[in-house]
């Protein structure tokens, strides 16, 4: 059964920088893609960055393109989002998701990843 854990939420400060990390577990991974979802209240599950794991390319949303950095250490199963110059507009819940690659690599829309995390709380204050 895939887990997936995510961690280093927390409130910063508009124009600064955060990390957030997602550990995964339970299978091997070698032909999933991984993504970081956001939600804010009283809205919609919004895609934000994805990486294909075996050859860690990646694809961002036009909001978060230049300043958000997706990565993958796939020798330990870990996924990262860096995040720079943030703005107030980014706070929400950041969730952790994941699927197995059938066809096209980088998909968008929440129902196609099967597998989600918790979910971790950003604030960005201004």
């Amino acid at each position: 059964q895939v887990q997936l854990v995510e961690s280093g939420g927390g409130l910063v400060q508009a124009g600064g920088s955060h990390r957030l990390s997602c550990t995964a577990s339970g299978r091997p991974f070698s032909n999933f893609a991984m993504a970081w979802f956001r939600q804010s209240p009283g809205k919609e599950r919004e895609f934000v960055a994805a990486i294909e794991w075996s050859g860690l390319s990646t694809y961002y949303s036009d909001s978060v393109k230049g300043r958000f950095a997706i990565s993958g250490d796939n020798t330990n199963n870990t996924l990262y989002l860096q995040m720079n110059s943030l703005k107030p507009m980014d706070t929400a819940v950041y969730y952790c998701a994941a699927r197995e690659v059938t066809g096209v690599v980088f998909v968008t829309s929440p129902g196609r990843y099967s597998y989600w995390g918790q979910g971790t709380q950003v604030t960005v204050s201004s």
